[in-house]
């Protein structure tokens, strides 16, 4: 089978790992879904003849081991999760990409001295115990063990309790970041600019900074029929009134600043009920950290405001990643066998957090985009070109190449 075939085959066997059927992709973390999922690419690592272990946080690894003792290992992929009802190939495309890289060095019997290492990400989006970036900050350090077992879904679930209901083994060991050599991954734009140009590759710059909060805003419950207005305490209606200001907030930073309530959970939620309870997200993103900072300060002062007449306002900051810059060698070489191979590329920003921008803490890191289809993303009509992603195949097994050192 080609390997644009082969690309096409996984995701579309992927996309059949969903809880929404017929209504996009739903692959929350520790999921029967999940678990389906994690069975296929880990049958797929054998199949390429690769050595696959799980770490405590439930990552999957795929090891093709190096001539050299204990070496770090360059690393590629990406994450497996999904957003409620998203796409089939936000993140497992990353996954794929680096899977077929595998199955290039076994075709062609490469030997590498630096071990090539082909890793399934848990939880980059948040939407099951929100905060994202979650396996990569495992890896990494940056999410403690402890912080790790605290986290809970909307049904009070923890992560321990969710793993072990899919057989997962939080005892097992962690890994270490000194165990990298380099991280690539390739990842759909999930924007517009790369279809509009018709340039099949874009070679990642930097990624923009990127954080999370979770406000809870709580008031009294009432009867809706029975308590005057001039009575209630509704934190609906408090939440509805910050929520509308926030905007205003990255528009008056500018230079792309954004800022997003997604999601809004409101307690006891009856339509008969005055809400004593609401906890809604609030994410915020800039190429500036002097933006992001400035408005988590009017937002802070904002939500405090409310403090007033029985409510009471708290704001929590599940997820705080700045500004990164990639790995400026890493960079060179995809350019640089991006022109060998002929793929026409151009320089790009993300606008999106990756697990990437995790790993650059600790790494050298390189990232690739591929055009999305009207810039969709998080969405049912996700799609990109499997040509494209065969494009991405080829770059990184050339750049895999020189950076495990194949004899």
């Amino acid at each position: 089978m080609r390997l644009r075939e082969r690309i096409e085959k996984q995701i579309n066997d992927l996309s059949e790992f969903t809880s929404t059927p017929g209504e996009g992709t739903t692959r929350l973390t520790y999921s029967k879904e999940d678990l389906l999922t994690r069975n296929y690419l880990k049958n797929k690592m054998l199949e390429y003849g690769l050595t696959v272990k799980e770490d405590g946080f439930g990552n999957i690894f795929g090891k093709l081991e190096g001539t050299l003792k204990d070496a770090p290992s360059v690393l590629l992929g990406s994450h497996f999760d999904s957003v409620p009802n998203g796409g089939a190939y936000d993140g497992p495309a990353g996954v794929i990409v680096a899977l077929e890289v595998a199955a290039l060095f076994a075709e062609n019997q490469l030997t590498p001295k630096y071990p090539l290492e082909i890793v399934a990400l848990i939880e980059e989006e948040g939407a099951r115990f929100g905060g994202g970036l979650m396996g990569s900050r495992g890896i990494v350090g940056t999410l403690s063990e402890e912080s790790f077992k605290n986290l809970k879904d909307k049904d009070g679930i923890t992560t321990i309790e969710a793993m072990s209901k899919i057989g997962l083994d939080f005892s097992l060991p962690k890994r270490s970041p000194n165990s990298i050599k380099a991280f690539l991954e390739l990842h759909i734009e999930q924007g517009p600019i790369l279809e509009e140009k018709n340039i099949p590759i874009g070679v990642v710059e930097a990624i923009v900074g990127l954080t999370q909060f979770e406000v809870t805003i709580e008031g009294k419950a009432g009867h809706a029929g029975t308590t005057p207005m001039d009575r209630r305490t509704d934190a609906l209606v408090a939440a509805a009134q910050i929520i509308s200001q926030l905007p205003s907030f990255a528009i008056e930073e500018g230079e792309g600043t954004v800022i997003t309530t997604g999601r809004l959970d409101v307690l006891p939620n009856g339509a008969n009920v005055i809400p004593n309870k609401v906890v809604f997200s609030v994410d915020i993103r800039s190429s500036k950290e002097e933006h992001i900072n400035n408005v988590i300060r009017r937002m802070k002062e904002l939500i405090e405001s409310y403090q007033v007449q029985g409510i009471h306002t708290t704001a929590e900051q599940l997820l705080y990643m700045p500004p990164k810059i990639l790995s400026n060698e890493i960079k060179a070489l995809l350019k640089d066998k991006s022109s060998d191979l002929e793929i026409p590329y151009c320089s790009i920003d993300s606008g999106a957090g990756h697990d990437a921008m995790v790993f650059s803490d600790v790494t050298d890191v390189g990232m690739l985009f591929v055009p999305s289809k009207a810039g969709l993303s998080h969405c049912p009509e996700e799609w990109s070109d499997a040509r494209h992603l065969a494009n991405g195949v080829q770059i990184f097994y050339e750049v895999a190449k020189c950076l495990t050192e194949v004899e």
